[in-house]
């Protein structure tokens, strides 16, 4: 219901197709462009390309979460948000849900900041000195990191602390908004990321993988991210954000139109959907369409590898000569 009263502002794309039918590597690919791991995500790309608008916060951030009652398997494996062969300092941050936001982001008993920065100090002279020895490109990006937990370590409990958010933004992201972990608590870090200039921002709710108990936690799942997803694309909109920023909404492929035996609602790579909002799409319109009985493309088709590569083209990389290395 939430997503129908925000339908005139999305995209629809009705003709998705992958090559990968399982959801590691199916996710793997939409995000590389390879099912293979190993090559850099499309945020370590984006980050590396276009920069950051911020020096205290990543470029590139991660959060999960997990729909009540799933009996799912999905895995979040790191290399979702890894960056492959360029250097680390791209890799996505993953903020966590308990404890504290980012892992060893606190200093331990008997370190303050002053001393926490003449350990840095004297760490980086060290790290400058083999640099200028063996020219590895990775100890550059180790001196970048430690800079930059150094400046997370206040920028980032002011950013994770939503006790400034009036009341009605978490009565518009709903009821889960104010539980760490949840996805609309998530939504919510997530606008305020965006503000605060961070330019990729990735979410992933994990429960989708359903073959027989779609009845039941495919509602789960709806009941989980549709008010949340649909609050953040009027969050935006009424800050004058959504213009310039692509929430892009989907899944690693599909479901089967129809029962197969034991396996329920199986796996589908063969026609499925996406939604986009914002970032100068255009609002209301739908791209391709299936066969009645949304088993095959008919018009449109459009490859996983294909959105990954347009993504990056609309960001202003040229994905032959980057990516592909030619």
């Amino acid at each position: 219901p939430h997503t129908a009263g925000i339908v005139d502002d999305l995209c629809f794309i009705k003709s998705m197709y992958t090559e990968q039918v399982n959801p590691s590597p199916a996710v793997t690919f939409f995000l590389t462009g390879s099912e293979m791991a190993g090559r850099p995500t499309m945020g370590s790309w984006l980050t590396y390309g276009l920069g950051s608008e911020t020096d205290n916060l990543p470029a590139f951030t991660v959060m999960t979460s997990v729909s009540k009652g799933t009996t799912c398997g999905q895995i979040f494996y790191d290399y979702y948000w890894s960056s492959g062969f360029l250097p680390s300092r791209f890799q996505g941050v993953k903020f966590r849900s308990s404890g504290e936001p980012v892992l060893f982001l606190n200093n331990p008993p008997g370190i303050n900041r002053n001393s926490r920065r003449a350990i840095l100090d004297s760490i980086k002279a060290v790290n400058e000195a083999k640099f200028a020895e063996t020219r590895d490109a990775e100890i550059q990006a180790r001196i970048a990191q430690y800079e930059m937990a150094f400046r997370m370590q206040a920028s980032v409990p002011e950013l994770t602390d939503l006790k400034s958010e009036p009341e009605h933004v978490f009565d518009l992201y709903g009821k889960d908004s104010k539980k760490p972990g949840k996805y609309a608590y998530n939504c919510i870090l997530a606008r305020r990321m965006l503000e605060s200039g961070v330019p990729f921002v990735q979410l992933f709710h994990r429960g989708w993988d359903q073959h027989g108990n779609c009845p039941r936690d495919v509602r789960y799942q709806c009941e989980d991210v549709d008010q949340p997803t649909a609050a953040l694309v009027k969050d935006l909109k009424q800050r004058g954000m959504l213009e310039d920023t692509l929430v892009v909404t989907m899944g690693e492929f599909g479901r089967t139109p129809k029962i197969n035996g034991s396996l329920g609602r199986d796996h589908f790579a063969t026609a499925w959907s996406a939604s986009l909002h914002g970032g100068r799409t255009v609002p209301g319109a739908v791209y391709g369409k299936t066969d009645a009985k949304g088993e095959r493309v008919v018009e449109g088709e459009i490859g996983a590898g294909e959105m990954f590569e347009t993504f990056l083209e609309a960001a202003g990389i040229d994905h032959k000569r980057e990516y592909h290395g030619g």
